[in-house]
C-alpha cells in the first residue's frame, strides 16, 4: 500500500488549493519553513475527526518547530469551513475539489475506487523536499508520533548545518 505515495528525497509537487471561497493557498507559499501535509478522506468521518483533533491539540508543538500544518481532502471549501468551525480547528483545511483529487494524485495519495484522498502524511523541509511520508489504512488514525519524529530530525539537521 505505501509503495504508491511519494517517498523522502523527492521534491514535493506544488499545488494551489482553496482555503476559503476567495482565498487560495499554494505549497510554495510556505517555502522557508517546514510543512506538514495531512491528507485525509473526508470531513465529518469519525476517524478523520479524531485525527484532525489530535493535530489541533498538537498545533503549538508543531509551531515550536516552525512547521505549518495543512489538512487536505476532496471535500469542498464550504464543507471544510463548517467542519473546521464545528471542531474549532486552528489550521487551514484545503479543498482538493476541482479537479477532484489533483493534489492528492500528485503525491500518489488518491483512492480512485472511493474517490477520496488516502490517509497520507508528509513532512516537507524548508526547501520543499519530502523528508518523511506515511500512508495509513483508511480506518486507522496514524496519530502524530511520526510527524514529531520527522520534525525533530529536521531540527537536528538544521542545527548541524549551523555548527562550525
Amino acid at each position: 500500500m505505501s509503495e504508491r505515495i511519494l517517498k523522502p528525497g523527492v521534491v514535493a509537487p506544488d499545488f494551489r488549493l482553496k482555503a476559503t471561497p476567495d482565498q487560495s493557498v499554494a505549497l510554495a507559499d510556505f517555502r522557508g519553513r517546514p510543512v506538514i501535509l495531512a491528507l485525509y478522506p473526508a470531513d465529518w468521518s469519525p476517524v478523520c475527526s479524531d485525527q484532525m483533533a489530535v493535530y489541533n491539540e498538537l498545533l503549538d508543538e508543531f509551531h515550536q518547530h516552525d512547521a505549518q500544518l495543512l489538512g487536505i481532502s476532496v471535500d469542498g471549501v464550504w464543507c471544510h469551513l463548517a467542519f473546521a468551525s464545528n471542531r474549532k480547528l486552528r489550521f487551514p483545511l484545503l479543498a482538493d475539489f476541482e479537479p477532484k483529487g489533483a493534489a492528492a494524485r500528485s503525491f500518489g495519495a488518491y483512492d480512485n475506487e472511493n474517490g477520496v484522498c488516502e490517509r497520507a502524511l508528509f513532512v516537507i523541509d524548508r526547501e520543499g523536499t519530502i523528508t518523511w511520508s506515511h500512508l495509513s489504512p483508511i480506518g486507522i488514525n496514524p496519530g502524530a508520533d511520526g510527524i514529531l519524529e520527522a520534525l525533530e530530525r529536521l531540527r537536528g539537521s538544521s542545527l548541524a548545518e549551523v555548527r562550525p
